[in-house]
């Protein structure tokens, strides 16, 4: 018998300049609006095969307002391997808040310009 993974669905905020070049993106893809969370999964695993992804993270700029919610499905294994991930972003920068969204940004903004 196969059993289907979790998947788990969460909600952030991003800026509208973002969404509208991330929708953009996937299109241009070929992903499709329905395929919005696979590019978005796929954003974040080739984030941290980069070696210097905490830098990367901590780097992201949260200057524009982040007011246009979006939503990822992602197996339940992602979400722990980004809680993973914290712990490293938070040792270059223990002051820095909201660590999974940024992440996340953070992978949507490098997969933009790679």
């Amino acid at each position: 018998m196969v059993t289907k993974e979790k998947n788990i669905t969460t909600s952030f905020k991003i800026s509208d300049i973002l969404n509208r070049k991330l929708d953009e993106r996937i299109i241009t893809d070929g992903y499709g609006m329905r395929g919005k969370s696979k590019w978005l999964r796929e954003a974040i695993e080739r984030l941290f095969t980069y070696p210097n992804y905490p830098e990367l993270v901590s780097l992201t700029d949260d200057c524009e307002i982040a007011n246009h919610p979006i939503s990822i499905r992602a197996p339940a294994k992602l979400f722990l391997e980004i809680e993973q991930a914290i712990i490293p972003i938070r040792k270059i920068q223990p002051d820095i808040e909201g660590v999974k969204s940024k992440i996340v940004k953070t992978a949507i903004l490098q997969r933009l310009i790679r």
